[in-house]
């Protein structure tokens, strides 16, 4: 490519793209969204994880996860359990209807990597690879910097002798 490449804009246009169009199939192959996939996914790695973890690894709010995860306990996907050792916290398990619905969903899921890797030889889906994962990695650094969370301007207890 001669043009200097608009990374940021071209992966928000190819996210926006691909994920409208795997929610729309995912719909009419397993009535799921994609997130609720992901939520399957996750408890299909590691069942009984605590909202909070799940809402993390997906970076979604934990409001927003628990309407979905709602939603999929009235479709018996999943179940909610308090944690034995720390009442405040919910569990979140795979109930049966879950497991087989996280496995068709893979089936489907195989799809879509063969399909979104297929134009491109293996070394250049090696460096795929190592971008999307140095992305995921490393995204708050990439966009905020090394010192990202640390505030530049001093704490007002320190700056009011200035006043």
């Amino acid at each position: 490519m001669s043009k200097k490449l608009r990374v940021f804009y071209l992966m928000q246009v190819a996210y926006s793209a691909v994920f409208r169009a795997a929610d729309h199939r995912a719909r009419q192959n397993t009535g799921l969204t994609v997130i609720q996939i992901a939520v399957l996914f996750l408890l299909n790695e590691k069942d009984g994880q605590p909202v909070s973890e799940i809402a993390n690894r997906l970076s979604m709010g934990k409001s927003s996860l628990t309407g979905l995860i709602d939603r999929m306990s009235e479709k018996r996907l999943v179940k909610r359990s308090p944690c034995p050792i720390d009442g405040r916290v919910t569990r979140v398990y795979l109930e049966e209807t879950g497991q087989t619905a996280a496995q068709e969903a893979a089936l489907h899921t195989q799809h879509y990597n063969a399909a979104l890797l297929a134009p491109f030889t293996e070394d250049e889906q090696d460096v795929i690879g190592r971008f999307l994962h140095h992305l995921a990695t490393n995204a708050d650094t990439i966009i905020n910097g090394p010192n990202a969370g640390q505030s530049t301007l001093p704490h007002m207890d320190q700056d009011k002798s200035a006043h």
